[in-house]
């Protein structure tokens, strides 16, 4: 298939799943390989209300996780803290008390920061899990759309209302919690904002001039509003409730802004080919054929269930978005379906878009 062909399927595939989709709204998907000649930036969507264009900027949410684990790898390289260090070392000691209590014990003293890489520290995850009793988290969002949260108000709702899943390094469980305490570490360790951070580390180097940390705000203004956010058919991009992002997900970029970023990590411009090797050896399993290492998800080759060709890594979030490497066709793809819920729909569409890839002749 040539080149042209390859676009024309990329992009006839794109636009019927979201026409066929009445709950998203507004998706972005861009593709670009040196090795095969192609760059696509696409946007599709409901534009009765809404601007629909491929340079806008959106929720990445948690794709933000790599943006946090390439910072504490910088922070290793500068020997500023280790992986293996106790997160007590960095975080007060009224956080940290019975955060993480398991089965009448309190095992947060024995979290190192790979765990929350990783997740696999065993503390429980404040998006996603449910409490026994009262709202969860995404109901909290929905239903109090004026109420701001600090990640330390978000990590005292999860001591309060969950409970830990087993004790550190013994088992896999994907945790935002985790998240927010890196993001606190970062902080420490600096003595700066996580967004100012991720500003000096990553967002200037790399000319990332849209990108930035919610509810803060890009290096210029962009030429086009933010891009819808949708849980079901509720828009909550104005919610000052989506303050509870923070490290794990509050990240706003554009598709091209995030290339920039995959890129530079992939040629190892932000860390070096060591860490990058730490990054992606101590993986934990997360679904069959998938693993995560620290921040990283790749796709393992499992015979039936998982085929070798697409093996990609990367991460991706719950609103469908994604940003992965693809070494056999030199390709990164990068986008999102901006609906809460739809990581599943958002790796599909990645995973069809490689076959597309595959039939190009390069």
């Amino acid at each position: 298939m040539k080149k042209e062909q390859t676009e024309a399927a990329i992009t006839e595939l794109f636009c019927k799943k979201v026409h066929n989709d009445s709950k998203i709204q507004h998706a972005s998907l861009l593709v670009h390989s040196d090795r095969l000649g192609i760059h696509l930036n696409l946007a599709e969507g409901r534009a009765e209300h809404h601007t629909i264009h491929p340079q806008q900027p959106f929720y990445i949410a948690s794709i933000s996780k790599l943006f946090t684990s390439v910072l504490i790898g910088m922070l290793v390289e500068k020997g500023q803290l280790a992986y293996e260090d106790p997160i007590s070392r960095y975080l007060d000691e009224d956080l940290l008390h019975q955060l993480h209590f398991y089965k009448g014990k309190d095992y947060t003293s024995e979290i190192q920061i790979k765990h929350l890489l990783n997740h696999t520290s065993g503390l429980h995850c404040f998006f996603e899990d449910q409490p026994k009793q009262g709202k969860s988290m995404i109901n909290l969002i929905v239903d109090e759309p004026e109420r701001t949260w600090t990640p330390q108000e978000a990590l005292l709702w999860a001591k309060a209302h969950l409970h830990g899943h087993f004790p550190p390094g013994k088992g896999f469980h994907y945790s935002d919690t985790g998240y927010h305490l890196l993001g606190l570490i970062i902080e420490k360790v600096t003595s700066l904002p996580y967004h100012d951070v991720l500003h000096i580390y990553i967002f200037a180097p790399l000319s990332m001039y849209d990108s930035y940390v919610a509810p803060g705000k890009p290096m210029r203004r962009s030429e086009y509003p933010l891009a819808r956010l949708f849980v079901r058919h509720i828009d909550v991009t104005d919610y000052n409730s989506i303050s509870f992002m923070y490290a794990g997900g509050g990240i706003v970029s554009t598709t091209e802004d995030l290339l920039r970023f995959m890129r530079a990590l992939v040629r190892y411009e932000l860390v070096s080919v060591q860490t990058i090797d730490t990054m992606m050896r101590d993986w934990a399993r997360f679904f069959p054929g998938i693993d995560y290492g620290y921040g990283v998800m790749r796709f393992r080759a499992i015979p039936l269930l998982m085929p070798a060709k697409y093996h990609a890594w990367g991460n991706a979030g719950s609103t469908g978005s994604f940003m992965f490497y693809h070494p056999a066709t030199d390709a990164y793809l990068i986008g999102s379906m901006n609906q809460f819920r739809y990581h599943q729909k958002g790796i599909r569409l990645m995973m069809q878009t490689i076959d597309k890839l595959l039939k190009c002749d390069a």
